[in-house]
């Protein structure tokens, strides 16, 4: 499965587009962007949107990868990040059903 980091350095580097011009996009320092694609920062929500748009992506992708990586971030260390997962999960189905009813 692909970070949120390396998903965005392939779709820069298969439109050969330097780290500065995306940086651009996101009006932020190309040092960072460095850092984010090699998963040592975080990006920021609103990036995701920007990054769908300019690379013409799904948005919905970029964002499971990046949800994905904000919670392994906050959980990797933990004894017991499966278990909470797995309960995590079950929580986000029944509020997701109580929701659309």
């Amino acid at each position: 499965m692909n970070s949120f980091g390396s998903m965005i350095r392939s779709l820069r580097e298969s439109k050969k587009l330097p780290l500065r011009t995306v940086a651009a996009v996101l009006d932020i320092d190309q040092a960072i962007l460095s850092r984010i694609e090699r998963g040592e920062r975080k990006a920021q929500n609103e990036h995701v949107s920007r990054l769908a748009q300019y690379f013409d992506t799904p948005e919905k992708e970029l964002m499971i990868a990046w949800l994905s990586d904000k919670i392994l971030y906050e959980i990797e260390d933990q004894a017991f990040a499966y278990e909470a997962l797995i309960a995590a999960e079950e929580q986000v189905k029944y509020q997701t059903l109580k929701n659309n009813k």
